[in-house]
């Protein structure tokens, strides 16, 4: 007993190093939770100057559909010329063996260079840093990630695609990526990962979308898109195709003030009155020559047809048909919808609150030239029995002309 507190003094002695390093060892850990922190939170102030950046550089917007324009008045549909006595239909096909003439699309569209919803994007990234966030300190929260699109808008160029896609992304069940990847057009041999980490992630249960209007009449697209899912929903946006063909036409003069009239760019001949089918804009109207190419790879259930005219005369109607097809919710309708008076087309409002309503761009809704009432008739001759096998085969008459 005499050596008790001798032992007890030991006893603290020793004691006290491991103390000093328990000490220590907490302080250490809390400067490195400390700095994972401060690393987290710097990182995600990078993709906002990112965004910022990016957003100065395609601040401009494609023009909207705009079916409601005026457009010369029409007194009679008048027959095919002499040279398309047999059908044009078949007799087109060595056409589409060789590349077609794009005089006025040689250049990439603003879409397709990133013309998305910045605001999307910033969204995305503050979900990517949460997420970060939330894996480093365990925090529970829904599971998201990139999937391979499960519908697509594969068409047509100026024929309402852009419009139907913003209006899609309200519906809380869609996530779809605002750029066009052009993956099966043009980005094919960069491979499906590459496609795959270009959509935005996505919860269980969301639908993954893309458009990319080329897609309806590149050849390759439709074997590659069923090489890809057999069960992909495609969605077509079709528009009267001598407005179309106009519309185009206006986009790119546009930009190229100098380029040839379209009178001149539409005929081979104009006395003879033979159209130049080698010419994109009007290749593009020929809807029943490429709808025959998907068709043999897709059942045409799994194909839906929207009408352009009437996604701006009733856009809550065509967004039932929409929202029908791919299996959702029917959330977005009348509710959502202000009609612009001024661009001629509808614009997205929040159903609550006094918001402003968003419009698509300021290049949206240009005013289309002036063309001569024989060249615009000639045409609509000309895509006449396109159109009328294109209702044959989608079972729907869009109403583009009468004849008897």
């Amino acid at each position: 007993m005499e050596y008790s507190p001798i032992y007890q003094n030991l006893h603290l002695v020793s004691s006290s190093p491991v103390k000093n390093k328990l000490f220590v060892f907490c302080i250490m850990l809390s400067l490195w939770v400390y700095m994972i922190y401060c690393c987290v939170g710097y990182c995600s102030t990078m993709p906002s100057l990112m965004v910022s950046t990016a957003s100065s550089k395609h601040s401009q917007h494609l023009e909207t559909v705009d079916p409601n324009r005026t457009q010369p008045r029409l007194q009679n549909e008048g027959d095919l010329e002499s040279e398309h006595q047999e059908d044009p239909l078949d007799s087109l096909d060595p056409l589409f063996g060789a590349s077609s003439r794009d005089v006025l699309n040689n250049e990439s569209d603003l879409d397709s260079r990133g013309g998305e919803d910045w605001d999307e994007i910033r969204s995305e990234q503050r979900t990517l840093d949460n997420n970060v966030v939330s894996s480093l300190f365990n925090v529970s929260g829904p599971v998201e990630s990139k999937k391979l699109p499960q519908a697509i808008i594969i068409g047509v160029k100026k024929g309402g695609t852009r419009a139907l896609l913003e209006f899609l992304r309200v519906h809380p069940d869609i996530r779809a990526v605002g750029a066009e990847p052009h993956f099966f057009d043009r980005n094919y041999d960069k491979g499906l990962e590459w496609y795959r980490d270009r959509m935005p992630e996505t919860q269980e249960g969301q639908i993954t979308m893309e458009k990319t209007p080329s897609y309806y009449v590149t050849k390759d697209v439709p074997a590659r898109i069923h090489t890809m899912s057999p069960d992909t929903r495609l969605i077509v946006v079709v528009r009267d195709p001598v407005t179309r063909a106009i519309s185009d036409y206006t986009q790119t003069r546009s930009k190229k003030p100098d380029i040839p009239s379209f009178e001149s760019l539409a005929f081979k001949n104009r006395t003879t009155g033979l159209i130049d089918t080698s010419w994109s804009a009007v290749q593009i109207g020929m809807y029943a020559k490429h709808l025959e190419r998907w068709l043999q790879y897709f059942p045409k259930e799994q194909l839906l047809f929207i009408s352009g005219e009437r996604l701006i005369s009733d856009p809550a109607g065509e967004m039932t048909r929409v929202q029908d097809f791919l299996g959702l919710r029917r959330v977005v309708g009348h509710k959502h919808f202000h009609f612009n008076p001024a661009k001629g087309f509808p614009c997205l409002k929040r159903p609550e609150g006094n918001s402003k309503p968003h419009c698509l761009g300021k290049t949206k809704g240009r005013i289309h030239p002036n063309i001569d009432p024989e060249v615009v008739q000639k045409l609509r001759d000309f895509y006449q029995p396109f159109n009328r096998r294109f209702y044959q085969m989608t079972g729907h008459d869009f109403g583009w002309g009468s004849w008897s």
